[in-house]
């Protein structure tokens, strides 16, 4: 697993981290994120100067801006409290690559705390939490898609056994689906051709199978793909995990 020691959870105050996609396109994925840790119990605080994990720059090999985000990151988050992230690949950056990125750096017992405390959201509420099952009902034919970044972490499970415990919500299985979407952070911009026909794929492979949602951990993913699915005029209606959660605790989609 990519995952690291997790320094012990104490009490139920966590700081969130909403990611830049869901601070400028999905702020509704951020308030679910926040409603859904409050339903869990939690003490929920947003930093207001969060900006990014650092993943684009450590994907392009921008050593230097990397660094100089996630430090940034790191004194917003400081502290003992866990980091709850509204992204398996903004979580994945924090807890993987962050202690990659500061080897032979000075600060870096700095970002292997971070990395100790840092939670993808869904790993947070199922494997610190405890929550195996997600009280509610949300009557829909779904398709989970599972972003690159949360291979090796606990994300993928948890994500899969909090849907699996919504009653009415059906799971649908995919072609290829552990096939990458071409999204890939830097890589969409820098391979733009290459991306765009995987995502061709993904999407056309997701629609065959004729889901009401595509669900994910990962706005990124699906802001890829719900762009690719408009230009071959399809509806492609996407949800954040959050917002399945948060729909299911109200008995249906908002």
């Amino acid at each position: 697993m990519l995952t690291p020691d997790r320094n012990p959870i104490q009490g139920r105050n966590v700081q969130l981290m909403i990611s830049c996609l869901c601070d400028a396109f999905f702020d509704d994925a951020a308030k679910a994120a926040v409603e859904i840790l409050q339903q869990a119990g939690c003490q929920v605080t947003v930093p207001s100067d969060q900006t990014c994990c650092g993943q684009a720059a450590y994907t392009a090999g921008d050593w230097e801006t990397c660094r100089q985000v996630m430090r940034h990151t790191a004194k917003v988050f400081a502290g003992p409290d866990p980091v709850v992230v509204a992204s398996g690949s903004c979580a994945a950056a924090l807890f993987h690559e962050a202690p990659i990125a500061f080897e032979g750096e000075s600060d870096l017992p700095v970002m292997q705390d971070l990395a100790r405390r840092t939670w993808e959201l869904t790993d947070f509420l199922r494997n610190a939490l405890g929550v195996d099952q997600w009280a509610g009902s949300l009557a829909a034919r779904a398709v989970i898609h599972h972003g690159c970044h949360t291979r090796g972490t606990a994300t993928r499970e948890a994500v899969r056994t909090l849907c699996a415990g919504i009653q009415g919500l059906e799971i649908l299985d995919v072609p290829d689906a552990d096939q990458c979407c071409g999204f890939g952070g830097v890589f969409s911009v820098s391979h733009p051709y290459i991306s765009t026909e995987m995502g061709r794929k993904k999407v056309t492979d997701v629609l065959s199978v004729k889901p009401d949602i595509v669900i994910s951990a990962d706005m990124s993913c699906l802001m890829h793909q719900q762009g690719i699915a408009g230009r071959l005029g399809s509806e492609y209606p996407i949800r954040h995990i959050a917002q399945v959660l948060r729909d299911a605790s109200m008995g249906g989609l908002e």
